[in-house]
């Protein structure tokens, strides 16, 4: 008790305390300080709360996302603008064709004609259509082991090369054509066979002229027969004249020789009466 009643004590006690809390202000002050300079020598832009971190990295991720979206769709949409142009292209090729052009899928089904095979079957639209209602009756020639039908059905069913075809056909009209058909198989770059495509091509004048030329030749043949036998009968006749002595046998070889004569010049007369007016105008 003597102690704490003592001035001194109380002196030494009060300057220790001082002493302290200066301590104290002082180390806080210095650590302030120091932080202060490292603060002022690090650049501005480096300065990044760490709550404000992963906000910032998140919309950075976000904003490269939309634009890759979006330079993806513009991608997408240049394709679908390009392959949409080189189908009309296709499609007007292949509506001004004088050929006729058809598609069968893999169920046999026509998916795709132009205007000239529409023309050339007789149908307005043959799509859905099978081969065997297209060409129901087809007469394949020369005859062959398969029928048209069965070529198509075979092309669509497997890879095959092509396959020309010459069949004679009627249409829903009652029209007789000749038709040259080209089947060929379409296979993906996978080798996945898509369909057969089929060329229609019209042969029904080329068919006619050939057979009226027959017909000409088979007529040409007859006719030089019958020429040949006029002609020996005549000469025959003739021979017999010149040493016949006998007025009445000479007579008769006469009216022979002159039978003969118009019967040449009748079948002379017919045939080219008939090469007139098979002759084109």
């Amino acid at each position: 008790m003597k102690l704490l009643a003592n001035p001194i004590v109380w002196r030494m006690a009060l300057v220790l305390f001082a002493g302290i809390f200066s301590f104290v202000v002082g180390r806080l002050m210095i650590k302030h300080m120091r932080q202060s300079i490292v603060e002022e020598a690090l650049p501005t832009d480096k300065i990044v709360s760490e709550s404000n971190l992963p906000l910032h990295t998140y919309h950075a991720v976000i904003q490269e996302l939309k634009q890759q979206k979006h330079e993806l769709q513009s991608t997408q949409d240049a394709e679908r603008r390009r392959a949409k142009t080189s189908e009309n292209i296709s499609l007007a090729i292949l509506s001004h064709l004088s050929s006729g052009v058809m598609f069968f899928g893999t169920n046999g089904l026509v998916r795709q004609a132009n205007r000239a095979a529409k023309q050339l079957l007789g149908f307005a639209s043959p799509l859905g259509l099978s081969a065997d209602e297209l060409f129901r009756g087809a007469l394949v020639r020369p005859s062959a082991q398969i029928s048209l039908p069965e070529a198509i059905r075979a092309s669509v069913r497997n890879y095959s090369p092509s396959l020309t075809l010459t069949a004679e056909i009627t249409t829903p009209q009652g029209d007789t054509r000749v038709l040259e058909i080209t089947i060929s198989s379409v296979a993906a770059t996978s080798g996945e066979v898509l369909g057969a495509a089929c060329l229609l091509t019209d042969k029904t004048e080329v068919s006619l002229i050939r057979r009226e030329q027959d017909l000409r030749g088979e007529m040409s043949a007859e006719m030089a027969l019958e020429l040949r036998n006029s002609l020996t009968t005549i000469s025959g006749c003739a021979r017999q004249l010149s040493i016949s002595r006998d007025a009445e046998l000479a007579r008769q070889l006469a009216a022979d020789i002159a039978s003969e004569a118009s019967h040449l010049d009748h079948t002379i007369g017919g045939f080219l009466a008939g090469a007139k007016h098979a002759a084109p105008v």
